[in-house]
This record gives structure tokens, sequence and C-alpha cells, in this order.
């Protein structure tokens, strides 16, 4: 039996308020509204079908002005009408009011939502809304020297272009509409961005709980600046540097791969939601860094999108095409593999992407020893035990598994051997007399 769902409405009787629920479908994906059936999609009959053939589509064309196809259904229960609801390319107002249909619910748009899906209608996005009062000259010179260094540098843009002027040089990054700035323009180059964008910063955090912060900053400006001055200071002050030397050379090894950190910061600014007043947020932690920002991602994407090669779809374009032409980002869609690959390679967990209706983030391990990666890694109960108990101890032998986990010795012996065959453990010593340590050489569960 049908449920109700994104496209899928049921309605015991018709009601003049049900246009409300017509017009989020038309804002939306379309769907379908069935009026005579109840909540579970049971059919209750509808006596005053009839007359609900011919009042429903002309209620529908003038409140709403559109159209939509009315059909009478007859089954041994009794009668319901449908009513399928086309997706409209343009916005659809009830007495003024805007809905939409999202999930298995209705809303009224309002405020930056609204904004955003009447621009959304009209083919535009935030960050190309021209802002009135604002000129060039305003903007930062300092900015738009750095930017030409770097755009010289990754041969994004020619050096005839680079050689204009600052007006020039937006209006060939496409960054102005007719006499006016756009949005992106003010975040990308303007030496104080909050001063029309209200949250257009970052803030970093150093926790020791999810509810203890030792210490904190943030990271102002215009958005060139932020990922200059955010990079500098996760890799001076939140995030440690093993120190070792190869003959007279001085090496640093951070705790995290320093270009995954960067591809991930450079991700949340190019995709963030500017509209939503909130600053990017990094909690760094003893074992982890999360980065999270506000955003959406494209429509009928999911996580798992981004974790194979897909079309480049930025959030903001405008802002993302400044970031391409300065050599920060690629414009493939690889972003995210690049991540990925990074931790790999510094025999770190791979990062986990996240996305709830309009959050983003991506958290970072820098230990795979740790509970939740190994459960990830379908390690049963006994083995996610003595793998920690490895982790403190040192090594652990087949008889200690045993008796940690009271269990047998062929029960130990198969456990220990699959540890081995995915690059957790190594055994140390004759297959009789073993221990058994944390395998340093690989990452479990990637191949290592």
């Amino acid at each position: 039996m049908t449920s109700e769902s994104q496209n899928i409405e049921f309605k015991g009787s018709w009601r003049d308020e049900y246009l409300k629920w017509i017009c989020g479908f038309a804002n939306a994906y379309g769907g379908t509204i069935f009026i005579g059936k109840d909540d579970t999609g049971n059919v209750i009959d509808l006596k005053d079908a009839k007359n609900l053939m011919e009042e429903i589509p002309n209620k529908v064309r003038d409140t709403l002005g559109i159209l939509v196809d009315v059909n009478l259904h007859q089954l041994d229960q009794g009668k319901f009408i449908e009513i399928l609801v086309e997706q409209y390319p343009y916005p659809v107002n009830y007495k003024g009011q805007y809905h939409y249909r999202s999930g298995s619910t209705k809303q009224e748009l309002k405020g930056a939502a609204l904004d955003k899906f009447l621009l959304q209608k009209k083919g535009k996005r935030w960050d190309g809304v021209p802002v009135p009062n604002v000129s060039t000259n305003e903007l930062k010179q300092e900015t738009f020297d750095f930017f030409r260094k770097r755009a010289l540098r990754s041969q994004r843009i020619d050096e005839e272009s680079l050689a204009d002027s600052n007006e020039h040089l937006i209006e060939n990054l496409h960054l102005k509409e007719g006499k006016f700035l756009k949005r992106a323009s003010i975040l990308l180059f303007h030496p104080n961005p909050e001063q029309y964008i209200t949250g257009a910063y970052i803030k970093i955090g150093f926790f020791e709980s999810d509810s203890d912060l030792r210490y904190q900053d943030e990271i102002h400006g215009n958005l060139f600046e932020q990922i200059e001055k955010t990079t500098e200071l996760l890799f001076t002050k939140y995030i440690k540097a093993l120190i070792s030397y190869e003959g007279l050379n001085r090496v640093e090894t951070y705790e995290y791969p320093k270009e995954a950190i960067r591809e991930a910061l450079l991700n949340a600014i190019a995709h963030k939601d500017y509209s939503g007043g909130v600053p990017i947020q990094i909690s760094v932690y003893n074992d982890k860094l999360m980065i999270w920002n506000e955003g959406q991602l494209p429509e009928n994407w999911t996580v798992q999108n981004l974790l194979e090669k897909h079309a480049s779809r930025p959030y903001n374009p405008d802002i993302a095409n400044a970031l391409f032409r300065s050599g920060y980002i690629e414009s493939w869609g690889r972003g995210t593999i690049k991540i990925i690959n990074e931790c790999k390679k510094a025999g770190i967990p791979e990062p986990v992407f996240t996305y709830d209706s309009s959050d983003i983030s991506v958290e970072f391990r820098k230990d795979i020893y740790h509970e939740k990666h190994l459960q990830s890694l379908n390690l049963n109960e006994r083995q996610v035990k003595a793998v920690l108990y490895v982790k403190e101890k040192g090594r652990i032998t087949n008889k200690e598994y045993q008796n940690i986990n009271n269990t047998s010795d062929r029960s130990a012996s198969r456990d220990l051997e699959n540890l081995i065959s995915i690059g957790v453990l190594k055994r140390i010593g004759d297959k009789k007399g073993a221990s058994y340590e944390i395998y340093s050489g690989g990452y479990g569960g990637y191949g290592g």
C-alpha cells in the first residue's frame, strides 16, 4: 500500500486550505493529493466527489493561477479523487503566501528561506545578487594584489587580464551585474564583509569534551584572508606536528594531512549558505577535528555522491569561480576524493562526511584505534575489545585474548588471524608462542 511521502498526501475530505498543499507541491517537485483516503491510504468514500470534480480545478486556477489534473476513482470501498500537481518553473503563491513541500510536510517560506527560493526559481544564486552603494574603490587593494599573484601562478587567467584595472578584473570574474557589485565581490575582496553579510567569518575552538571548550579564535576579513589565516592558525596552534630528521633535514609530520584539512576548509567556504548568518565552525578535539558549515547539497544528492567522482556543482558558483581562477580549488568535483586520498596516504581513517537538512560537516580522526572506527570495520565485540587492550598494553597473546573475552582457543585464533589479514594487528614471534601488536605499517581496513 502506498504511504505519504515527499510526493504523496492523503486527505479524508476536501477543505479549501488544501490549496496550500497544492501550492507546496507546485513549488517543490510536484506530487499527488488523494481526497477520500485516511492517513494510511485506505479509501473512506467521498460523498461529494461529483461536485468536487468541478470545484477543485476552478479553485486551483482562480486562487493559485495554475492547472492541475483531477481524476475520480471508484473502488469497492468507495470513491476518491486524485489531484496531480506538476512542478512549476516559476514561484506559485497562495494569497501572497509561498508554501513548499519538504519531506512529508508542508511549510510556509519566510525570510531568508523565501529569498533563497525566489532566487532559485529565477535561476539566480545568493552570491550573484547585486549589492547597491558599494564601489570597486572600497574593495581591498592588498587582496587584489594577492589574487593576481596566485592567478598568475595558477595560469587560469591570462596575464593581459591580470594587468587590467581592478574594475576590469571584477568584470572578467563575472563579479558584477550591470553597475552593481555582486555579493560574491564583497565576500572575496571587501576589507570587512561582515558590514554587509552577517556571520561571514570562521570560529575555531579546542575542546576537551563537547561541553569543555578550552580556547578559541575567530578569523575575520574577506574569504582570501580567512583561508590563509585559518590554515596558518590551525597548523601553528591547534594541530600538533611530530618532529623527525632525515639526515640533517628536519621533517614535520602533522596529526592530519595539511592538504586534506585545507581542501575541507575550501569546500566549507565555497559551499557555505551565507544567508544563514552562522559562521563556519571548526572544532578540534584530542582525537578528532570537525569542520561544519551551513549549506545544502544539490537536488537529489546524498553524501554518497561526495564519496565518488561527481560533477562540480558549487553552491556559490561566483565564489567558486574566483577560488578556481586563483588556484585554490579544482573545478571537476574532485575535492572530496582528494581529501579521502590524502587521509589514506597519511595513514589515518577516511574522513566521515555528514549532511542533515542544512548542516554539512566533515570529521577527521587522527587514530584508527578507537571504538567507533573499529566497529565500522565490521569487527566483532571481542575483536574491538582486544584491539583496545593492545592499544593500552602494547600487545596481546592468544591466551590473554581468551581470558579477556571468555572465549575458546579456536575462536581467539580465528579472530586474531582476521585482525592480521585486514592490517589491524601483526604477529610477533612464531605462531605457537606469538603475541600480537598494532600494525604500524598500515591503517586497518584500507589495504595498508
